[in-house]
């Protein structure tokens, strides 16, 4: 490294992306703090990391969004950095300019960034402005619902109706026609009021047989941004990723080199400082438009890591501590073989609800071309507090029908009890013959039933 270390990280999170970070933070030779509320005391990575500190009871607002006991945590074990992993205050612009308030770095982009893209419409405006292809849509709505017809019908049915600010997929729905509009946007509207206090709302133009595809970037402190390949995210669960890959399947390599460019060039031009995703629908006719900038590590970055060798969470750590990117990535980047990464939750696999419960049984297995990520272990409970994801894992093999196959061989030899999980819907995907050809879209779920 070209500057001193960061002495102390705390984690300012749990699960499997505590656990990640743990491991990156101990290999750069950095003191590793994890935090936790009372419903995970029993967590494996809180004996993984060097220190353990109590934060509250379960409700993630007295523990994981309770920015005072967080940073009085950090004060405490004498944190000179805040990892905040993804989900609860990743990309909360107040919780990152208090920790550099208190003297700490934030290990993400500057605030300016976070606030930037965390408006959706705002977002978009930017990215335009910046040289990179937007989907046809709207800015925020207004109350009128004359002027939010004129704009529907601007754009042309159907129309996604989206929340202006969180992201999950929550609020998210299709308008397939005048009629079913203003009561669709109402439903958007109250879900964003209760999952973000922002009940604003804005239009996309819908496609059919869309895909979902991402670049993930790297930015430093140093006015330079690198893509490092795309993701496809498209097989996904009411709006919510369930298996990501890398490469992209069908798609030409000069296609993706010249939107990576793009996304690039674009959050350089921003002066992007930190880890990003670029996300896209890429549209049955082979154009791109513009979603959304996640301005903090992303679930699915273990299928790039696998691929490209680099350490995600290392980087953007390197990347806080004023390295330049050059020093952090090597000049000749290129995937490696493929990889598919599912998602394990604890939850009904036809009717997708949550299944809270004992772990009686987590048995993963293990393989030289498999990865696991996980916050649990044998005997601990999985609360209805929480996202109920369990479990990553990630196959990496040559070829994308050899990653298939090794995945659906992973996931055959795993052992869950005393929970219901997604694991029979994901062996029918991966047996899906629309998967299995790499003729994927964002609707394709729907199309995938369980005996």
């Amino acid at each position: 490294m070209t500057v001193p270390p960061f002495r102390t990280i705390l984690i300012a999170n749990r699960g499997a992306v505590a656990s990640r970070v743990v491991r990156a933070v101990h290999r750069l030779g950095i003191r590793a703090v994890a935090v936790h509320s009372d419903a995970d005391a029993g967590a494996p990575y809180l004996t993984e990391a060097d220190e353990a500190i109590r934060i509250g009871p379960p409700p993630v607002r007295e523990s994981y969004l309770n920015q005072d006991a967080i940073l009085e945590a950090a004060r405490r074990c004498g944190a000179d950095a805040i990892h905040p992993g993804y989900g609860f205050l990743s990309e909360n612009e107040e919780f990152a300019r208090r920790v550099e308030a208190a003297g700490m770095t934030f290990i993400g982009p500057s605030p300016r960034h976070i606030g930037a893209m965390g408006q959706k419409t705002r977002a978009r405006e930017i990215m335009a402005a910046n040289g990179f292809p937007v989907a046809p849509g709207s800015g925020l709505l207004p109350p009128d619902p004359d002027r939010i017809l004129a704009a529907a019908r601007e754009i042309g049915f159907p129309v996604m109706v989206k929340p202006t600010a969180g992201g999950g997929g929550i609020g998210m729905a299709v308008a397939k026609d005048e009629a079913t509009l203003q009561r669709t946007i109402e439903r958007a509207r109250s879900a964003a009021e209760r999952s973000f206090a922002d009940g604003g709302v804005y239009l996309e133009r819908y496609f059919e047989l869309a895909r979902h595809v991402e670049i993930q970037l790297l930015g430093d402190r140093h006015g330079r941004v690198r893509h490092l390949f795309e993701r496809d995210c498209s097989l996904q669960r009411r709006h919510q990723k369930i298996i990501e890959e890398a490469p992209a399947p069908l798609l030409p390599r000069a296609a993706v080199a010249e939107i990576a460019e793009l996304a690039a060039n674009a959050l350089q031009r921003l002066g992007y400082d930190n880890i990003g995703t670029v996300e896209m629908l890429l549209s049955a006719d082979g154009s791109f438009g513009f979603l959304e900038v996640n301005t903090r590590l992303q679930v699915e970055h273990a299928v790039t890591e696998m691929v490209t060798g680099v350490d995600l969470v290392a980087s953007q750590i390197r990347s806080a501590a004023g390295e330049p990117i050059d020093a952090i990535l090597p000049a000749n980047l290129h995937p490696k073989g493929h990889a598919i990464e599912a998602r394990i939750y604890a939850e009904d696999p036809k009717r997708f609800l949550p299944s809270p419960g004992r772990l009686d049984r987590f048995d993963l297995p293990a393989g030289s071309s498999w990865r696991i990520e996980t916050g649990f272990r044998e005997g601990m409970e999985v609360t209805p507090f929480y996202d109920p994801m369990i479990a990553k894992v990630v196959a990496h093999e040559s070829t994308r029908g050899d990653a298939i196959r090794s995945l659906r061989e992973l996931l055959s030899a795993t052992r869950i009890e005393g929970v219901k999980t997604n694991v029979p819907f994901l062996m029918a995907a991966l047996d899906d013959e629309r998967f299995v050809t790499g003729k994927v879209h964002t609707g394709l779920s729907s199309d995938i039933h369980i005996g």
